[in-house]
């Protein structure tokens, strides 16, 4: 659909209260700045366990090598696929050591305090803003105080304007519900296809992390979602030439290639 190469086609409960063995446990620590912040940045403290198979985990990775993080945060590849669950017995440790009598599921991405053992945080926009704000100042700013609530904005649409929508319109459901989940998902591209005719990046001239998010979710569309619509929706989607030029722009760069693994993701989804 899009052209890209086929080899680049992929609040928190008390420890002690009583989990419910079948919701993802959520885990929301935040690196601070400072040791007072219990988790502050120390090099080699952190691991950062991701799927390639998932794109919103490969978001994550583009973040770290962006960031040039590979000798401060280490990035654990988890084997695909994963259980027949979805989730990663290999992360159980880390879950049960964050609250008493968790039995999973154990989701990823997954931050991993290594001194201790116990998850950080497996929260996608968290565990980004950290990777990018709290280590080192190598590569580009990813969350320039200006952008901050645009990214936010871009999230959003990425998440409820796109992602939501495409799922949507690719279910078995009424003719007029899909009908109207494809007129938001086009008018959602039409947005960023509008952008991007007059910038270069998402928000303008600079890469941040909108780019990053808009990156993840043209994957989900285009190596997931893409396989349930029909013809004539793929046809449209594919016209938004800026849209897709833009995603093979960004896949010239090393951050953004080095660790997708499109066959994974697609034989998974």
């Amino acid at each position: 659909m899009t052209g890209l190469p086929e080899n680049h086609r992929q609040d928190r409960p008390t420890p002690d209260a009583d989990p419910d063995e079948t919701a993802p446990l959520p885990l929301r620590g935040r690196i601070g700045d400072a040791a007072a912040s219990g988790y502050w940045p120390a090099p080699g403290r952190y691991r950062l366990h991701v799927s390639l198979s998932c794109p919103d985990c490969l978001g994550l990775a583009v973040i770290h090598r962006l960031r040039g993080l590979d000798a401060v945060v280490d990035l654990c590849e988890l084997p695909d696929p994963p259980a027949p669950d979805g989730h990663y017995p290999q992360l159980g440790a880390a879950y049960r050591a964050s609250a008493h009598g968790y039995a999973g599921p154990f989701t990823a991405p997954l931050l991993e305090d290594g001194w201790t053992g116990r998850g950080v945080s497996n929260q996608l926009p968290e565990i980004g803003r950290d990777l990018a704000r709290r280590f080192g100042h190598d590569g580009p700013e990813l969350y320039p105080e200006w952008a901050a609530p645009r990214i936010a904005a871009i999230e959003e649409l990425c998440a409820h304007g796109i992602n939501e929508p495409a799922q949507r319109a690719g279910l078995p459901a009424p003719a007029p519900d899909r009908a109207a989940a494809l007129r938001r998902l086009l008018a959602n591209l039409a947005e960023l296809e509008h952008r991007l005719r007059a910038h270069r990046f998402v928000l303008g001239e600079e890469l941040t992390a909108a780019d990053v998010q808009v990156f993840a979710t043209l994957l989900w569309l285009d190596l997931v979602h893409r396989w349930h619509l029909d013809a004539d929706a793929v046809h449209e989607i594919a016209g938004y030439r800026a849209l897709w030029s833009y995603a093979r722009r960004l896949l010239e760069l090393p951050a953004f290639h080095t660790d997708l693994r499109a066959d994974r993701v697609e034989r998974r989804h």
